[in-house]
């Protein structure tokens, strides 16, 4: 398993399991880091918990879609292949609420959205980031590759 999956407030549901397991799998796969003892602590819960932890950690008072804290720099994922016990690669929290909100804004399917949120924190935990126009191309580009890989395309 490459995902640790917590429900914070909310129900279990196993379709979300599945398709978080799918999703993480397939990045860890494209990165070429199946062999590699890492796993992510993936959370989903409610716009109130993240609003907490995004003022928490990062001293934002408001609530947002999707949370990653990496555990790891960029410069040292590549060394973590020679891990002799499995760690965590880094967290994924996500408002469920949010991600149902956006799907329809956006007029794609939660599965989509879902996705998108998961594969968006997968590559900061990577070392991404979308604050330069040119890190934001480099990381959209891995983004959309990993949701066409899976078939999720925007409907």
């Amino acid at each position: 398993m490459k995902a640790e999956i917590e429900y914070l407030e909310l129900e279990e549901n196993k379709e979300w399991n599945d398709l978080i397991e799918k999703v993480i799998t397939k990045c860890f796969e494209i990165e070429n880091m199946n062999d590699f003892k890492l796993y992510i602590s993936v959370t989903l819960t409610n716009p109130e918990n993240i609003r907490k932890l995004n003022k928490q950690y990062r001293d934002i008072d408001k609530e947002t879609d999707v949370l990653s804290f990496p555990i790891f720099e960029k410069d040292e994922i590549a060394n973590l292949k020679k891990l002799e016990y499995e760690e965590a690669l880094g967290d994924i929290v996500v408002s469920i609420e949010r991600v149902k909100q956006q799907a329809v804004e956006y007029g794609h399917s939660f599965e989509r959205e879902l996705s998108y949120m998961l594969v968006h924190g997968f590559y900061h935990l990577m070392g991404e980031d979308h604050i330069k126009e040119e890190d934001k191309v480099i990381m959209r580009s891995k983004e959309e590759n990993v949701l066409e890989q899976l078939n999720i395309v925007r409907e």
